[in-house]
């Protein structure tokens, strides 16, 4: 049950009301100090009426190899697929392996059942995304292989079960080249027993404008990997205005064209796991919000005195609140934004969803989709 905090509410008073231990109540939502706020969504485990059960989805995330290692063992109990991010390339076609060595991540995906990818993007030698990487990846028939070997090479030796290509801001002159390196990768992957996916931008049709989306052609990407991750998040981002990270409205415009594209049983559904902490008015240019977790966001509000707020539209919480002068406007997901989230990729019949990222402790959304899988 999804039980929604009212005032003069308190962890015992709802406890004895559900016949649940405030104890039990302040684990499943990560309270500390056992003080709620106004507004806040929490999930009581195991207390009718539990929601209706959703198909089957595979679940998938992403982390980073310096991830707490209680937080990615919580996280690997609840997934059934576990994406390290990430490994980069020079302009050879030379793997750039993580900061951080990524065995441990393995190691202990492997150990839970749960079976982990290399994700592959088009980073140099600075970390950042190059487009210049990603055409000479692909139109370079050098490069490519060199790089199709490599990743063959690291699969094998490192354990992993597969690849997820990642590629952002292609050029839209390169999108064929794109799919086609992606499906060449596939079928190398494929003769040695691995797998390949490929993480796409949320267009919301096939002719949107902007780099971000003109590079990738949905059709053949989906013709060309064995499924797609959707990147159905960052309508709300560090540097725009203060709004829902994921608004089920605008992620449905995504699914719904998506759908058209590449068959629902391919594709998985992107689902963030954090929110943003924006100080207001927002200036373009200047303005810059803060990333915060969910758990963090509750905690904020606790602190400052903050009513949660429920945006019908967005599906999303947010809240308000002023410190040093400065107004602030902070949007993430609970338990109701993630139980829309589950239920809809279940309704579109999807494989399943992944979420970026799970660097975040959120605790009451592995419950929660513990509760809704049955």
């Amino acid at each position: 049950m999804i039980y929604v905090v009212k005032p003069g509410d308190s962890l015992y008073s709802i406890g004895q009301q559900y016949g649940i231990l405030a104890d039990e109540i302040a684990y499943a939502n990560q309270i500390e100090g056992r003080m709620l706020v106004v507004g806040e969504a929490l999930l009581l485990p195991g207390i009718p009426p539990l929601p209706e059960p959703i198909r089957d989805l595979k679940v998938s995330g992403y982390a980073y190899p310096y991830i707490s290692m209680p937080v990615l063992r919580e996280a690997l109990h609840h997934i059934d697929e576990f994406l390290v991010f990430s490994y980069g390339f020079t302009t050879m076609g030379e793997l750039i392996p993580p900061v951080k060595d990524d065995l441990p991540l393995i190691e202990e995906a492997w150990q839970a059942g749960v079976r982990p990818y290399l994700v592959l993007t088009p980073f140099g030698e600075d970390r950042n995304f190059n487009n210049y990487l990603v055409k000479l990846a692909v139109t370079d028939e050098t490069v490519k292989n060199n790089l199709i070997r490599q990743l063959l090479q690291t699969v094998q030796d490192r354990g992993y079960a597969g690849v997820d290509v990642d590629f952002e801001y292609i050029f839209p002159e390169d999108k064929e080249a794109y799919a086609r390196f992606v499906g060449e990768l596939r079928d190398v992957m494929h003769e040695n027993g691995y797998e390949v996916s490929v993480a796409l931008a949320p267009k919301t049709s096939g002719d949107q404008a902007g780099l971000l989306y003109e590079g990738m052609d949905y059709r053949l990407l989906g013709e060309s990997a064995d499924r797609v991750f959707l990147m159905t998040y960052e309508w709300g981002y560090t540097y725009g205005p203060a709004m829902a990270v994921a608004p089920i409205d605008k992620v449905r415009q995504v699914l719904d064209y998506a759908v058209t594209e590449i068959p629902a049983d391919q594709i998985m559904m992107g689902i963030p796991n954090y929110g943003y902490d924006w100080t207001l008015p927002f200036v373009r240019g200047t303005s810059a919000a803060k990333l915060i977790g969910n758990v963090e966001a509750v905690r904020i509000a606790q602190e400052q005195g903050a009513e949660i707020q429920f945006d019908e539209t967005a599906q999303s919480p947010w809240f308000r609140y002023e410190k040093d002068g400065l107004t602030h406007e902070v949007w993430f997901e609970d338990v109701r934004s993630m139980e829309v989230k589950l239920r809809t990729a279940s309704d579109y019949g999807f494989r399943g969803v992944g979420y970026w990222n799970l660097m975040r402790p959120f605790r009451a959304n592995w419950l929660l989709l513990e509760e809704m899988s049955g």
